[in-house]
């Protein structure tokens, strides 16, 4: 019956295949060992057989109902047919029987009685797509594309997982999600889709151009970037006085254009066991692109209420290389972006012109500009792949980038000590420079050596330069004579990475193959501090003279204003390197049980050697229902910014309860102020991590995700409080540091625990006439709180000074939104498409780090005035949900056309209390969603 059954269906095909392709005498198929570019994602074994087909240009008929059950692994990279046959049908039944060239029908062994088929329930793959049996009413119609099930590459050495088998929570943004989301930047396309990542928005002084973000509560440094798997380097800028992401120099995901991604991976959960250091939040893997397609948008857009228009040009175009399949995808976007100016309050200085200037009674002294920086710059990257001898193929890939960022910091009025009247008579801002050059160079070669080992040897080079320069400035203490514009010195930073990756899967006995992954690890880090032209950092002793403004006074601000030089005291080289080596091990023991198992070592130069692991078990019961846990070591390794960075910012200093504007400085912890004050070398971050979840996939095109975690942290790297008072002008004055009010440095001086829940929930609807709906609601709660506090050292103990304040404390447990919830449908019907998301950030505080003098009402007042008190204020942002539209239509094949809204309410933050307005700031920046209110945007993509 069987026989019978296979021969009915042969015969059927026959009738759709010339008869000379099947009767012809059997003869060699050259087709099937001709080498092809495969790229068949893990999906049911039928979709796989179909993609086979197309990719290779052959015909296949198979048995639906002895396939319509088996899952077929994944199969990637340049393999002859036959190869890529036999490894879809591995530890099936199924056997391949002669049809003619071109053709391949599979068949079960005569013997198998098991599975009884339907007659003629045979399926005809075929290349061109125009014969097939999906017409007849016994042929199972084609399953749909497994769309919410793509294979992912990020916290697994497996080429076979999707995101529902994975063994820790992971995301997968696709070109689709990137290109709905309106979102201008990686870095604010990540904040608006991933529930667990925040983004920061505000920041001053010389990494005032950087923006930030943290996963599940934790620092942007705490979460690894990787670019293709391999380690993306971080910024050379220390992201310094910008709140909840104080002290940290995280990669810089503007530097990464926007349309040479394919697709994002996002693990949330502990990897540094598998990838190294920075991994204690999780990795964002960016896929660039690797095919021969190619497109170009341009996106204009502005601000409702505030400025800030901003212009995106982008074009990407693959080509191919010789005649086996190699290819070159090339990538390239120019951003402009203009300042935002933003509503801000009277400056409230008195006297604000110089004592009996008639002008002294206009309450009208709005000055500020704070908002978004202004930004030109372009981002380049490429992708490319040459197959070399049978199973290899050289890889490369890189990103090159040039900014110019340019902002307003702080205003100072014309009768403040740090302004000189002849040349500033209104009062001045300063405004800072940011010239950022950065690249990186990734190269390799990989594939298969014999016995079905994998390996990949590549190395990766990377720098990032930023230069500093101010202009709208002065050096106080250089009188009239000063310039106004400046040259503040440059830092740099470099990182070498070599990586020899070995990879096999063994049979042993288990329900499934074991794959062994092996590695090591080489790494070089190097930082440059280059000094600024003397006229930045040096003390002029200008006194102002007899019958002048503050006749009499030595000016202080020594230094240009807004930010320092840096002086060449700190300025110099460092570098440090290490070595490191893992294993990792995963399988499945029995059906619906499956483990993973990593460990790694790493040794540094600088401060010795740690070890971490990580154990991931998978328990899936019954299909559509399963339980999945990881328990994980980590460390981060402090960066050589952190440990040498020295530069100083004019910021706000609380001094006798009063807010004042005044230059504050990092200390270098190796450096003689930083211990004086009691700074120890730093030590790694150490972590343990635990989680524990549910997947849950009730109906097809539905899925559910809830992951509940833990991370303790142990000598969290933290940038103090302004430390200030005469304990440490006199350090920093035996350090031969002038004209500084106040320093901060580093220390391993808390611990932290982090407890959340990530609810990620997708569901892709068919709506007949109506379309399709891709509707997706996700969350995720989070609390951090401090579990110790090392003592005060003794140095600054008497001072009653603190490393670690309640502002700090405040800022990573508070600073930013205890919950997060997004809410998001894409709808698609013909050439239309609408993408509606609300997103609900809970509620956040900003806990002040001193006292100040207040009245009930928060204006600002003088010690032991009537109805004057002295405590801390602190800052409440309310909850607030942002509308994100966009609809697009398509003119034509390849041309469509999107207008947009990103805050589509034009929505903003709370506004401050009067007596934190310091300098005209009106709105609270600690908002992930800006001060600048809505952007709306239209956009042209073409396609080619």
């Amino acid at each position: 019956m069987q026989k019978r059954h296979v021969l009915a269906g042969l015969s059927l095909a026959t009738c759709l295949v010339a008869p000379t392709q099947l009767l012809a005498a059997p003869a060699p198929d050259t087709s099937l060992s001709q080498r092809h570019k495969f790229s068949i994602p893990s999906q049911p074994l039928s979709g796989a057989l179909r993609a086979l087909s197309a990719q290779a240009g052959i015909r296949i008929l198979f048995p639906y109902d002895e396939v319509a059950n088996i899952r077929s692994r994944r199969v990637e990279g340049w393999l002859s047919t036959d190869d890529a046959l036999s490894q879809l049908l591995a530890g099936t039944e199924l056997r391949r029987s002669p049809a003619g060239a071109g053709v391949i029908a599979l068949i079960t062994p005569p013997n198998r009685s098991a599975v009884r088929r339907r007659p003629l329930a045979i399926q005809f793959a075929q290349a061109s797509g125009t014969a097939t049996l999906d017409g007849l009413a016994m042929a199972p119609a084609p399953e749909p594309a497994a769309e919410s099930a793509p294979i992912i590459v990020t916290g697994t050495r497996q080429t076979t997982r999707t995101v529902a088998e994975s063994l820790a929570p992971i995301d997968v943004l696709g070109e689709k999600d990137l290109e709905a989301s309106g979102k201008q930047s990686v870095r604010d396309l990540l904040g608006t889709l991933v529930p667990s990542i925040n983004v920061s928005n505000n920041g001053a002084g010389a990494s005032w151009a950087v923006r930030t973000l943290s996963l599940r509560g934790l620092g942007g440094d705490q979460l690894l970037v990787l670019v293709n798997g391999k380690r993306r380097h971080n910024t050379a800028t220390l992201f310094i006085n910008g709140s909840v992401q104080n002290g940290q120099s995280p990669p810089d995901l503007d530097l990464i254009p926007g349309n040479a991604i394919q697709r994002i991976e996002v693990l949330r959960d502990g990897a540094s066991a598998q990838y190294g250091s920075d991994a204690i939040a999780g990795v964002v893997n960016i896929i660039l692109k690797n095919d021969t397609q190619g497109g170009a948008a341009l996106t204009m857009g502005s601000t409702a209420d505030n400025g800030g228009w901003q212009g995106r040009w982008q074009i990407d175009k693959g080509f191919a290389i010789g005649p086996d399949g190699g290819y070159i995808h090339l990538s390239g976007e120019g951003v402009l972006q203009d300042n935002t100016v933003v509503n801000s309050s009277p400056i409230t200085s008195n006297p604000f012109y110089p004592t009996g200037d008639a002008r002294n009674a206009d309450p009208d002294r709005i000055r500020a500009r704070y908002g978004q920086p202004q930004v030109i710059g372009g981002n380049a990257s490429y992708d490319a792949m040459m197959p070399v001898g049978g199973d290899m193929e050289l890889y490369s890939f890189g990103t090159y980038s040039k900014r110019h960022a340019a902002g307003w910091l702080t205003y100072r009025n014309p009768a403040a000590l740090n302004n000189i009247l002849e040349i500033y008579p209104e009062g001045y801002i300063p405004r800072i420079h940011v010239y950022d050059e950065d690249f990186q160079v990734a190269g390799g070669l990989r594939g298969e050596i014999g016995g079905g080992i994998h390996v990949d040897l590549s190395t990766s080079y990377a720098q990032d330069e930023v230069k500093y320069a101010q202009t709208t400035s002065l050096n106080p203490s250089m009188g009239p004579a000063s310039p106004t514009h400046f040259y503040l010195g440059k830092i740099r930073f470099d990182e070498w990475t070599s990586n020899l990756d070995f990879s096999k899967e063994l049979d042993i006995g288990l329900a499934g193959p074991l794959s062994v992954a092996v590695g090591a690890e080489y790494k070089k880090n190097k930082f440059l501090i280059g000094p600024g032209d003397p006229e930045s950092y040096i003390d002029g002793g200008y006194v102002s003279p007899a019958g002048s403004w503050f006749a009499g006074a030595t000016r202080t601000g020594v230094g240009s204003q807004g930010v320092t030089g840096f002086l060449p005291e700190g300025s110099g080289n460092w570098s440090r390197d290490n070595w490191s080596a893992y294993i990792n091990l995963e399988g499945q023991i029995v059906e619906g049980l499956e483990f993973g198992l990593a460990g790694r070592h790493e040794d540094y130069s600088d401060f010795g050697t740690t070890d971490t692991g990580k154990a991931s078990l998978r328990i899936e019961p019954f299909r559509g229902f399963a339980i999945r846990g990881t328990a994980s070591t980590g460390f981060r390794a402090p960066t050589l910014q952190q440990q040498h960075y020295a530069s100083s910012s004019t910021i706000n200093v609380t001094v006798n309860g009063v807010n004042q504007l005044l230059p504050v400085q990092a200390l270098p912890v190796d450096g003689v102020a930083a211990r004086a004050l009691g700074a120890q070398p730093l030590k790694p971050e150490k972590s343990t991590n635990f989680s524990a979840g549910i997947v849950l996939t009730p109906a097809p095109n539905f899925n559910v995700t809830v992951d509940a975690y833990q991370i303790k942290v142990r000598d969290r790297i933290l940038l103090s409080e302004t430390l200030s008072g005469t304990v440490v002008m006199n350090a920093l004055a035996a350090a031969g540091i002038q004209g500084i009010a106040g320093g901060l440095i580093f220390s391993n001086a808390a611990d932290t625990r982090t407890r959340g829940l990530d609810i990620v929930s997708t569901y892709r609807a068919g709506l007949g006439d109506l379309g399709t709906a891709t509707i997706s609601l996700s969350a995720n709660f989070n609390k951090t709180i401090f579990t110790h506090i090392d003592p005060v050292p003794a140095e600054i103990l008497e001072s009653k000074l603190v490393l670690i304040g309640r502002a700090k404390q405040g800022d990573l447990s508070e600073g930013t939104p205890r919950d997060k919830l997004i809410g998001n449908i894409l709808w698609e019907k013909g050439d239309f498409n609408l993408n509606l998301r609300a997103t609900r950030y809970g509620k956040i505080y900003q806990r002040a780090s001193a006292a100040v003098y207040h009245t009930a009402d928060f204006q600002s007042c003088t010690a032991n005035s009537p109805g004057c008190l002295y405590d801390y204020v602190d800052e409440k942002l309310s909850p607030k949900t942002i509308l994100d539209l966009e609809l697009g239509y398509k003119l034509t094949q390849g041309v469509k056309i999107s207008v947009g809204a990103n805050n589509l309410l034009n929505t903003y933050p709370n506004k401050l209390k009067p007596v934190n307005r310091t300098a005209g700031s009106l709105y609270n920046a600690y908002a992930p969603y800006g001060i600048s209110g809505g952007f709306y945007y239209g956009r042209l993509n073409l396609e080619f």
